[in-house]
């Protein structure tokens, strides 16, 4: 599994319309999934190390977001016959075992990774209600051991939009296994 991180995507950068499916074969349209003050979005996978570590943390932060009127979609770019475990059918099974209240979409074509530059599982973005980019980068200072964690960065970067104030400038990326693209 090769270790990557997020690359640099200018703040401001508007979010690329986009629609997918759930494993159930829902249909999500992006601009239809924000919430009053904006949307969080996360390409994520099942099988990633990075991605199972921090699961709960995003679901945890999706719950808290969704108390400051901004939504939340996981996005799964991995849907490749080399990787099993990041099927449709294993989606369902990840949502039924963490309880994901929020779309877990497929992204079979991988087009829309692509079109969010998206590089690794997880790749953390918050728009805010105009879907501009306010936040990409990581959840927080120790995706390893949540117990040596010394700073929320995304929690923090979801405060500073709920309250109304910029989001801070200096931002760290999120690091995990590459997109397993298709060739």
């Amino acid at each position: 599994m090769a270790l990557l991180e997020s690359i640099l995507i200018p703040l401001g950068s508007k979010m690329p319309d986009f629609e997918l499916k759930d494993p159930f074969e829902k249909n999500f349209k992006g601009k239809d999934l924000f919430g009053e003050r904006g949307l969080l979005l996360a390409f994520t996978c099942n099988h990633c190390p990075y991605a199972i570590a921090v699961w709960p943390r995003f679901i945890r932060l999706a719950n808290y977001a969704k108390g400051m009127r901004v939504h939340t979609v996981a996005v799964n770019p991995n849907i490749h016959p080399d990787y099993p475990d990041d099927s449709a059918e294993n989606m369902k099974k990840k949502i039924k075992e963490l309880k994901i209240e929020f779309p877990y979409l497929v992204d079979e074509s991988q087009d829309v990774a692509r079109r969010f530059k998206a590089q690794c599982t997880p790749d953390i973005y918050l728009f805010n209600k105009n879907r501009e980019l306010v936040y990409h980068g990581r959840i927080d200072d120790n995706w390893q051991d949540e117990s040596k964690i010394t700073r929320e960065e995304l929690k923090e970067a979801l405060n500073q939009l709920a309250s109304g104030l910029p989001v801070f400038k200096e931002q760290r990326p999120s690091m995990g296994c590459s997109i397993k693209w298709r060739i």
